[in-house]
Order: C-alpha cells, then sequence, then structure tokens
C-alpha cells in the first residue's frame, strides 16, 4: 500500500512538465532524530536538494510561468519513520526543504510508488534500492557521502560515457535505456533555458576508455539528445577517482545512473 500526503506550505509543480525527482528518507535525514526543537538531522543528499531549489529559483526568475520544473517527493520504506510522519515533514520545512510531497510505503511497494509518482530520477544511498529502481525502468544515482558535493550555487552534473546510447547499441539496450535518455534530454532543455555564461547548471563529460574517438562519439550522441556539455575530458584508461574528488559533482551519472567506479 503507498500513501502519498502533498506540502501544503509548498506549491505544487505542473505534473506533466515538472522533472520529477524521488529521494529516499536515508539520504536526506539521518537515522535518528535530533531534538524535538530541530527535528532530524539532515544528510548527503542536502547540497543536491538545495541546488535543486536554486536551480527552480533561476528558472523562475528567466520565466515567471516556467513549468519545467525540478519536483523533489521524498520516500520512506520504514514503518517506524512511516509513525513518525508529522516530525519528518515538520523537518523539511525547519530545514527550507522544498519536498512537494511524501510518500509513504511498505518495502514491497517502493517500485510502485516511484511509478505512480511518474519519478524521473531517483536518489538514494542504498544500493539495493538503485539496483532494483534501474532494473524496473526508474533511472537511478546511489548518492555517496564521500563524495557528497559542497553547497553551490550551481547544479554540477558528469556523465560516463557508458550512461549514454552509443549508435552500435542494440534494440533491447535501447529500449532498456529509454527513460535515462528521456531524462537526459529533460537536463539539457533545462540547460538550454541559460546562457553560456552565469548558467545554474553545468554538464561535464568524463570518458575513461577508447581516446579522443570515444570521447567525440559520446559527444554526438549528447548533442542528439539535446544535451551540450560545458566540459569533457578523456582520460585515457586513468582511474576517476581522483577527478571526481576534485570536481564533486552532485550527481554522477553511469551506467544504469548508479554509483561510478574509481
Amino acid at each position: 500500500m503507498v500513501s502519498t500526503v502533498q506540502n501544503t506550505d509548498v506549491k505544487q509543480k505542473d505534473v506533466g512538465q515538472a522533472v520529477v525527482v524521488a529521494v529516499s528518507f536515508a539520504a536526506v535525514f539521518e537515522a535518528e532524530p535530533g531534538d524535538a526543537r530541530s527535528g532530524y538531522r539532515l544528510g548527503v543528499a542536502l547540497p543536491l536538494l538545495q541546488v535543486l531549489q536554486k536551480v527552480n529559483e533561476r528558472l523562475l526568475e528567466e520565466n515567471p510561468a516556467e513549468h519545467q520544473l525540478f519536483d523533489i517527493i521524498l520516500i520512506t520504506t520504514d514503518s517506524w519513520q512511516q509513525q513518525q510522519s508529522f516530525s519528518i515533514i515538520n523537518s523539511t520545512r525547519r530545514h527550507g526543504l522544498e519536498v512537494s510531497r511524501f510518500c509513504f510505503s511498505k518495502e514491497e511497494d517502493f517500485i510502485e510508488s516511484l511509478m505512480q509518482n511518474n519519478v524521473q530520477l531517483f536518489l538514494t544511498t542504498d544500493g539495493n534500492e538503485a539496483l532494483q529502481a534501474t532494473q524496473q525502468g526508474v533511472p537511478s544515482a546511489l548518492l555517496d557521502k564521500n563524495l557528497a558535493s559542497c553547497p553551490s550555487e550551481q547544479l554540477r552534473v558528469l556523465f560516463c560515457e557508458d550512461a549514454i546510447i552509443q549508435p552500435h547499441a542494440g534494440s533491447t539496450a535501447a529500449s532498456k535505456k529509454s527513460a535515462q535518455q528521456s531524462f537526459l534530454a529533460q537536463l539539457g532543455q533545462i540547460r538550454q533555458k541559460f546562457g553560456m555564461f552565469n548558467s545554474p547548471v553545468c554538464f561535464t563529460l568524463v570518458t575513461s576508455r577508447g581516446g579522443k574517438d570515444s570521447c567525440c562519439s559520446t559527444l554526438k550522441s549528447l548533442r542528439a539528445l539535446g544535451v551540450s556539455v560545458d566540459e569533457a575530458y578523456c582520460l585515457g584508461g586513468a582511474p576517476r577517482g581522483p577527478f571526481l574528488s576534485l570536481l564533486r559533482p552532485h550527481l554522477l551519472l553511469s551506467d544504469g545512473f548508479t554509483q561510478l567506479d574509481g
């Protein structure tokens, strides 16, 4: 059974045009609440949620009638946390997090909760949850506290070559990645709403294998989806770990949109 509660403090987004991002409770808050005054302590997803709100603010500054905004929902499958729903909702208010909806479900129903809410990206700290969602066609990103980004005015998204459908990919592989392609295209549309300079969104491409030919092929595939990158790096087989530690992106999009390897 899935129960959804709307946050009356947040203006609800246009369901047909918003980019719906679901985030697990464990990514937003630490497991145990703080004191009664402060509520739950914030978790690894805080910098990402804050910068998504900043992108929304900039989009509305550019166009007050803009409907293609990030729509954040919080999902929990823990029965004890569901009993604390009032405290969870109040904690998001205290911390200024614009969570549109709160979704409470049983663990076996969490995929259904993603589907019911038309989720286009699922953020979690649980590798099993990310894998399950990806296998069911919901693009997922595994948030890693060791690579957690610092607060920023700019959403930094890093693409790896295996996150993109290459021209030689078979029809089955292409079908499985249609959801990822749709999400990439929406990111590209949001980026295009801003100029080259002073944009609240920055795209970076990193290719680890295949040299410049692989990089050029991936750039073409991204452009076919309407995604133009701001920076591109060809590592030529070098490990990605040190580079990621330096760049500290908010989103790491690799194959299936799960965690990147170093």
